[in-house]
This record gives structure tokens, C-alpha cells and sequence, in this order.
């Protein structure tokens, strides 16, 4: 959500997944020893140098909660190859906790979704009252480390949203301020793709991050920092648009935009210029947002209260319209097998209350254990990929055999006192301490050696060991 005085304020989600099986040291990286996303000169590339260009929206997870397992699949449902998830690291919301970020990280990929989670705390520190200032932020994220690692190759942190206001002392230390967090970040051990938002409400309008972006770029030694904008009132002129794009281009900087819309209360951005621009360049965006604006800019919402049915203007031109997310997408090559093109059920929602959750201090087990299941139609392996006191996250590899599947059920069973609280990409049904998932409506048809992945957060003990799964 937005506000007045050159506000492009409310960034975009984040949210954060513990991904089964992909286990990282926490060491410090090198440019020439990428994990995963990362940059190469002026692009966001795949692990294998495949170049990513995002094209996503935001949606306000942290306000929403309860609509996440419903906007995910129907974001990508629309044709986006990316998500950016508002979080908050309990500054002025209530903290999105470990289990939390897990599960949306998890919905992510078995979306197939680059998820880029960001702080929302931080809106515009210096004039916004309550807002947290980045090294609080980094904080929030270090103590995430233990349910981002291993999620490099689709998630990326996006440290702050919109970091400060218009106070032009407060954000004259936007260059050191950002340049601490992502040092703190790397001495953490954390090594994905991280995202830097501008200040100035994240329009930059004065130049502070377009003239120190190599400053910052320079104190990361993983050399994978992403510079964001977000284009609101401020680019209302083509003029505007392509001089801040040439000047990240020439300085040989990587860019995003990071958030932008298709009118805003302090005037209105061409959005027209801003996306033929970021195809015709190869830059990334985002634009705001899904659904659940308030505050006199529901002109925003992309859909009516959630429901991926009822589009409105500034979603049909951002997803169906030239240069939009439909015709400029491509998903990430890290995703292997069966592309899923989930459809969500367009029910309305009436404006929700967050409810205040207790925070668990996660324990993570990051045990791979794959197991073939039985049968030649299919095999199935499950994975624990996070843990803490009183629960954890799976999630389940389903893989076709040597012929194409027009559907699949697979069963396991968890120890005594574990259940399945909620999962999500498979229909499940419960019997004791035993699982069944069965296809979803969207993922049931694999071809040949084809794979798609459904996960589940899990409440008890977590298995260890070997857990046979079994696939027909």
C-alpha cells in the first residue's frame, strides 16, 4: 500500500522456504563460486549461468496470512515466474516466525516461484513512526539462517522495504546503513541473491542509491547484491524512467524493479515505458499488489478480495497486456520436471484480522531422506527439511516411471503422535499415524521420468531415518 509525498511506500512480500535436501555450509562465499541466484555483471543469473528475469508481484503475506495457500498457486496460476512476500520481523506486525517463512518457501517451490521475502518494518525509517531500521532487520534474517539455507537457487532476501522516508539526513546513510546489513548477512553465513530497496520510499528520486550503488556493491564480498526502485508517482515521464535505467546500465550495476503501479496517489507512473523498458533491457519487476489494499489505493489490488477470478484493470494490463507477466515469463530452469499450472478456487474473502502467533524457536534437522517407493508407475521420496519443538516441514518428490501418469497416490507413515497440520499441492486424508496425498487437480498428469514436489508441515516429532513412501 501506498501513501502521499512521494510515498511509494508498502513494499512486497517475503517469505521464506526450507527446502528438503539442499543443505549448505555456512561459509562465505566467492563471485566465482555461486550457490545459486547470484549476479553476473549487470544480471540475475540461475546457478548455471541461465539469466532470471522476474516477472512477479507482490502479495501482503504478513497481513494476510490465511490467503497465502490460496494466492500463491493462483499468482502462478496468472503466469508469474516470481513472488515477492511481505514479512515482518515483529518491529510494527506480528513476526512472521520460522514455521511461517517454511511453509511459504515451501508453497513457493512447489509453485515453482522464485520467492524474493522482504522486511516490511522498515518502510520508511526516519519519518514512518514504529519503523525498524535495516540493522533490525538483518537480525530477523540471521535468525532465519536455519530455514533459508539451502534455498538459494529460488529465494532471495530482500533486507528491507523501502528502508527510509524523505528526511535527507536519515537517508544520507543509506550507502553505510545497507552496506553493515549485508556484511552482517554474509558473516552469518547466509549466501543467496540479496535485494536492497532505495530510500527516498524506495523512489530514489534524489539519487542517493543510483550515485552509491557501487559502495555497496563493493562491501559484499559474495559480490550478489540486487539494487531495487520501486516507480510510482515519481515516474510519471518515459524521460524519467529510461535516465534512471541508463544510469544503472552505464555503471554496470544490476537493477530491479522492485515494486511499481498503474496510478498512485502521488501521481501517475507510466507503466507502459516502465514495462516495455524491462523486456526490451532484461530487468526484472514486480508489481503491486495482489490483493488487500487499503487506505484510498485499492485501486492496486490486481483482483477483488482474492479472488483470482474477478481481475481488475491493473491486473488484466500487468498480467494479460503488452509486455505483461503472461507474455514475458519464463520459469526458472532450477524447477525440473512437470511445469504445475495451478487453479485456484475464486471464493471471496471478507477483509481478515491477523491473528498473533507464538514464535517458536526452530531446531533445525536438515535430514534428507530419500527413499524410492515401491512400484513401476512411480517412485516417491520424503524429506524432512526443517524442525523445531513440536513440529516440522516435508515435503515429497513424486517422480513417473518409464510411462507418462494420468494421476498418483502415495502413502507414508509418521511416528506415533505426528499428523499432517496442513499441507499444500496434494489432497490428503489421514488414517492414525499413516498419510495418503493424492494428486492435486492440477499436478496428477507427468510424463515419462517427470517430477513434482507437495509438501506438508507436520505437527509431533519429526521422522529420522528412512521413511518408506510408497507411489501408485
Amino acid at each position: 500500500m501506498k501513501s502521499t509525498s512521494l510515498r511509494a511506500a508498502a513494499a512486497c512480500g517475503t517469505a521464506l522456504l526450507a527446502l528438503g535436501g539442499l543443505t549448505v555450509a555456512a561459509t562465505t562465499a566467492t563471485a566465482a563460486d555461486p550457490v545459486g541466484l547470484h549476479i553476473s555483471g549487470t544480471q540475475l543469473v540461475e546457478q548455471d549461468g541461465t539469466p532470471f528475469v522476474a516477472r512477479g508481484v507482490s502479495h501482503a503475506h504478513t497481513w494476510y496470512p490465511h490467503e497465502t495457500d490460496r494466492a500463491i498457486p493462483a499468482i502462478r496460476a496468472a503466469g508469474a515466474n516470481a513472488l515477492r512476500v511481505v514479512l515482518s520481523d515483529g518491529g510494527r506486525w506480528t513476526q512472521n516466525d520460522a514455521a511461517d517463512v517454511a511453509d511459504v518457501i515451501a508453497q513457493c517451490r512447489a509453485n515453482q516461484l522464485v520467492c524474493m521475502l522482504e522486511v516490511h518494518d522498515t518502510t520508511g525509517y526516519g519519518e514512518q513512526s514504529g519503523a525498524v531500521t535495516l540493522d533490525a532487520a538483518a537480525d530477523y534474517w540471521v535468525s532465519l539462517k536455519p530455514v533459508l539455507q539451502g534455498t538459494e537457487d529460488f529465494v532471495q532476501v530482500n533486507i528491507g522495504n523501502e528502508p527510509y522516508g524523505n528526511d535527507d539526513a536519515v537517508s544520507a546513510g543509506w550507502a553505510a546503513d545497507t552496506a553493515a546489513a549485508v556484511k552482517k548477512l554474509r558473516a552469518a553465513g547466509l549466501r543467496h541473491n540479496i535485494v536492497v530497496d532505495a530510500p527516498m520510499w524506495g523512489q530514489d528520486w534524489k539519487g542517493i542509491m543510483r550515485d552509491q550503488a557501487q559502495t555497496v556493491a563493493a562491501a559484499d564480498p559474495d559480490g550478489n547484491t540486487l539494487f531495487s526502485v520501486h516507480m510510482y508517482g515519481v515516474y510519471a515521464q518515459a524521460s524519467t524512467i529510461t535516465s534512471y535505467l541508463d544510469a544503472f546500465e552505464a555503471k554496470g550495476l544490476p537493477l530491479v524493479i522492485g515494486e511499481f503501479g498503474y496510478d498512485h496517489s502521488d501521481g501517475n507512473p507510466d507503466e507502459a515505458t516502465i514495462m516495455r523498458e524491462a523486456v526490451e533491457r532484461g530487468i526484472g519487476y514486480y508489481g503491486w499488489s495482489w490483493s488487500g489494499n487499503g487506505g484510498g489505493v485499492e485501486y492496486l489490488d490486481m483482483v477483488t478480495a482474492f479472488d483470482p477470478a474477478r481481475k481488475t484493470t491493473w491486473g488484466t494490463l500487468i498480467f494479460d497486456g503488452v509486455n505483461g507477466i503472461e507474455q514475458t515469463a519464463r520459469t526458472a530452469t532450477f524447477f525440473s520436471g512437470a511445469t504445475p499450472t495451478p487453479t485456484a478456487s475464486p471464493t471471496v474473502t471478507p477483509t481478515p484480522t491477523v491473528t498473533p502467533t507464538v514464535t517458536p524457536t526452530p531446531t533445525v534437522t536438515p535430514t534428507v531422506t530419500p527413499t524410492p517407493g515401491t512400484g513401476t508407475a512411480c517412485t516417491a521420496r520424503l524429506t524432512v527439511a526443517n524442525a523445531w519443538p513440536g513440529g516440522f516441514q516435508g515435503t515429497v518428490d513424486v517422480t513417473a516411471g518409464s510411462r507418462a501418469l494420468e494421476g498418483w497416490t502415495t502413502t507414508f507413515t509418521l511416528p506415533g503422535g505426528a499428523g499432517v497440520a496442513q499441507g499444500w499441492s496434494a489432497t490428503f486424508s489421514t488414517t492414525g499415524t499413516t498419510v495418503t496425498a493424492t494428486n492435486a487437480a492440477w499436478n496428477g498428469s507427468l510424463g515419462a521420468g517427470r517430477t513434482v514436489t507437495y509438501g506438508f508441515i507436520g505437527s509431533g516429532t519429526a521422522p529420522t531415518g528412512t521413511v518408506p513412501v510408497t507411489c501408485r
